[in-house]
């Protein structure tokens, strides 16, 4: 595998706005390298680069505007991840909630149907105890329409009416 090819020092500082082909000379000279190494040095470890006042000032201002521009920049995409972290947690409890209300639902409803089942046992088993009641049939006298009427003998005859 071939090795990296190491960056330019001199052009790594050519980079930042005002620094030219002999600034970036002077400042790879007295051993500063990056932009941080120009806010390390300030302005005096840029005078004994042999940088002017009034170009040492320049620089200073572009490396903090340019420090400044990727904190902002950093900060912007922190907050964004910690936008979505949060969507993703809201999504995942809507739809454990979702889940969880399912299955409530889904095991109420088993409870309904096996507590109407009970029911429908014990009527069963209280009809099939108290024998089968018959019901007399008589033509209606009134004429009101259809030619049967249901009548039970007396409410003592009825099913649930009955006492042991």
């Amino acid at each position: 595998m071939a090795a990296k090819p190491k960056k330019d020092p001199l052009a790594t500082l050519m980079a930042i706005p005002g620094v030219g082909k002999a600034t970036a000379q002077k400042l790879s000279d007295a051993g500063i390298k990056s932009a941080a190494g120009i806010n390390k040095a300030g302005a005096k470890g840029l005078a004994n680069a042999g940088i002017s006042a009034a170009i040492s000032k320049k620089l200073l201002a572009a490396v903090a505007k340019n420090t400044a521009k990727k904190a902002t920049t950093k900060a912007k995409s922190t907050a964004k991840k910690a936008a979505s972290k949060t969507k993703a947690a809201a999504t995942k409890a809507k739809s454990s909630a979702k889940k969880t209300a399912t299955k409530a639902k889904t095991t109420a409803k088993k409870a309904a149907s096996k507590a109407a089942a009970a029911g429908q046992k014990v009527a069963e088993k209280t009809v099939s105890k108290s024998g089968e009641h018959k019901v007399k049939t008589e033509k209606a006298k009134d004429g009101r329409k259809g030619s049967t009427l249901k009548v039970p003998r007396s409410v003592k005859d009825m099913a649930w009416f009955k006492k042991k």
